[in-house]
């Protein structure tokens, strides 16, 4: 078979990729659990998980496109291929066994995007919620003008506040 080894070589790493793509979309989910339940304690942590997960993907994708030119080259196709392609150009088992690595990464990719979207939102009405809060105890009062830009009044209030929590 034509590109045998370069095409088993690439298959290794696309399974390292998929894996690495499922760590990340089980860390999105932690990370969302500890934003959902409010305990930011973890935050922290979680999004150092998330950082290390997509370090270690950028350095396999690297990887991944030497060896996909290998392939590609090995195949008699020019640098740079789509799976899809490289899938269409084999002979079976390899035909299959790209394409499945194909939609795989359809699939985590939606999710992942998906998880990271929600998480963002959770993110962002968290940062809304502590900054309303932060400016209601300091007295000053925020609103939205007709034309939509935030607004604020810096009018101090006497507010109650009990400091032994």
């Amino acid at each position: 078979m034509i590109g045998g080894t370069d095409v088993e070589k690439l298959s290794l790493i696309l399974w390292r990729e998929r894996e690495l793509l499922d760590t990340l979309l089980y860390r999105l989910e932690l990370e969302q659990l500890v934003l959902a339940s409010g305990r930011t304690r973890w935050l922290v942590r979680t999004t150092q998980d998330v950082e290390a997960v997509l370090a270690t993907l950028r350095e396999t994708e690297l990887l991944r496109a030497v060896a996909a030119d290998e392939a590609a080259a090995s195949l008699g196709l020019t640098a740079n291929p789509s799976l899809r392609v490289l899938a269409e150009s084999m002979e079976e088992p390899w035909r299959t066994v790209f394409t499945e690595h194909r939609d795989a990464f359809v699939a985590l990719t939606r999710e992942i995007t998906e998880l990271a979207d929600a998480n963002r939102g959770l993110i962002t009405a968290g940062y809304r919620s502590a900054r309303e809060t932060l400016l209601a105890v300091g007295g000053v009062e925020t609103g939205y003008a007709p034309d939509g830009t935030a607004t604020t009044d810096a009018t101090v209030r006497p507010r109650l506040i009990d400091r032994s929590l």
